[in-house]
């Protein structure tokens, strides 16, 4: 009688205990936000310049349609859909005008940015036109910025995107290699101005995925998808000169859907 009633109290306790814990989780799991809405920040990578099928309302940061973040939403339709992401933006365009709608709702954030910090389109157009001297010099102005100042200006942008949206997922994506070593251009840069390019996305991406990492950032790497798929590959994911020229050096349509989506997706 003694054992059958002590095993009574103690099933009564455990019981009770268990339902006190449980009743306590789920009062705190009600009381925190549902992060659930996507915001896409960041520069032209982002916004999707050279996929055409821009949206009208964006005017001069041609957003496109067929950028991943618009193609990532529409596969997914998160409860909410903001796309801030510009042509043209640095680090500072994306703390000063790019974060208005992170809330502590927003459960995924993507941005590609620093490529614009570290002069890519000056580097390009004097890679383009002034040779190869000029072109190893340019890259090596750039490689300085990446290594010296761009850490810096990437720890301000990710620091305000953590202080403004605490829930949120925060995927950094990379830039591709531009070019194919050795492969089907018969004109245009020297390979040794093609390597030195291909060395700066490199830098920049390792800057970046470090930078990610330290602020408990996701870093997707697209250089995997975008190989065989560089410039000179005979299969380009990556407009060369073009006309506009803003576009130049920019993905494809092909390039969102097939470099960038995917490594998106399997980083959310």
């Amino acid at each position: 009688m003694r054992l059958s009633r002590f095993a009574a109290l103690t099933s009564a306790f455990f019981v009770t205990t268990a339902l006190a814990l449980t009743g306590a989780s789920a009062a705190a799991s009600a009381q925190l936000p549902t992060a659930t809405g996507y915001v896409a920040l960041g520069d032209s990578y982002s916004s999707g310049v050279g996929a055409g099928s821009y949206d009208s309302s964006s005017g001069s940061c041609k957003r496109s349609t067929r950028s991943y973040p618009a193609l990532w939403n529409a596969a997914h339709t998160p409860a909410s859909f903001a796309f801030t992401a510009c042509s043209g933006a640095r680090t500072g365009d994306v703390v000063s005008g790019q974060l208005g709608p992170l809330n502590a709702s927003t459960g995924l954030v993507s941005i590609t940015i620093g490529g614009n910090d570290a002069g890519f389109a000056d580097t390009m157009t004097t890679c383009a036109l002034q040779g190869e001297s000029a072109c190893l010099a340019r890259v090596a102005q750039a490689r300085t910025y990446i290594d010296n100042t761009l850490p810096g200006r990437l720890d301000t942008v990710y620091s305000a995107i953590a202080q403004k949206a605490p829930n949120a997922r925060v995927v950094v994506l990379g830039y591709p290699r531009f070019y194919k070593i050795g492969g089907s251009c018969l004109a245009g840069l020297s390979d040794k101005s093609r390597s030195a390019i291909n060395a700066a996305a490199d830098a920049i991406n390792g800057v970046t995925a470090k930078r990610a990492a330290d602020h408990g950032f996701g870093f997707a790497d697209v250089t995997s998808t975008f190989t065989g798929h560089e410039l000179c590959s005979g299969s380009a994911w990556l407009h060369s000169v073009t006309y506009p020229v803003d576009e130049s050096y920019h993905p494809t349509s092909a390039g969102q859907s097939g470099g960038y989506l995917p490594v998106f997706a399997s980083a959310t």
